[in-house]
């Protein structure tokens, strides 16, 4: 077997337990130590594969950004591929689907980006708002596309609260406690469908 697939896999785990410890303790109440056990290599062994902690913070916010972006547009290409191309209402019902599935997989990386984004260097910071920008006016453009008559900073200011509603995640019971993931997720879509409504009913 070549290490070609293994390298990947070994960083994602890294950057998984990064997000984790950093998320439970924060990013200076972790060492490079813990990560590294929490993986199964040595401390220096991290080295290997990030230059240090900041690396992973950057790697992580940076990414979940990226990521958040590229499926979204991947959503819309999809939905406008084929002989009977999606509507607005399903284009919005598949990018809240996508954003839900962040929300319940990836709930530390919401806490660290609360928590720590402003440790960033500045032209990652730059890059992680530019990256965000662009998703909510991806959003924004389809919100408009479902709600036509809704002003376009109306449509902004609704999707970042339904942005905040998807993201308040970490804030839920712990998992065990929670009805199973469906039905979380279906709830979390009702919810957001209802604050679009609700935004475009008060105009």
């Amino acid at each position: 077997m070549t290490t070609r697939t293994d390298a990947p896999s070994r960083r994602e785990q890294i950057l998984k337990e990064a997000a984790r410890l950093f998320a439970e303790r924060g990013f200076h109440g972790v060492g490079v130590d813990e990560i590294g056990a929490a993986v199964g290599i040595s401390g220096p062994g991290l080295y290997r594969h990030f230059a240090g902690k900041d690396a992973m913070l950057a790697e992580l916010l940076v990414g979940i950004s990226g990521r958040l972006l590229t499926g979204a547009r991947r959503r819309l290409k999809e939905a406008g591929d084929g002989a009977a191309p999606a509507g607005p209402e399903a284009v919005l019902d598949s990018l809240i689907e996508g954003h839900i599935d962040f929300a319940l997989d990836d709930r530390p990386l919401i806490t660290l980006h609360d928590r720590e984004l402003d440790r960033l260097r500045d032209s990652d910071r730059k890059l992680v708002r530019q990256l965000q920008r662009q998703y909510v006016e991806l959003w924004v453009q389809v919100v408009r596309e479902v709600y036509p008559h809704l002003p376009e900073p109306a449509a902004r200011s609704a999707v970042h609260s339904v942005f905040g509603l998807l993201n308040s995640t970490p804030h839920l019971a712990r998992p065990g406690a929670l009805p199973g993931r469906a039905d979380t997720a279906a709830l979390l879509h009702r919810m957001a469908r209802g604050a679009f409504a609700a935004a475009a009913g008060a105009e």
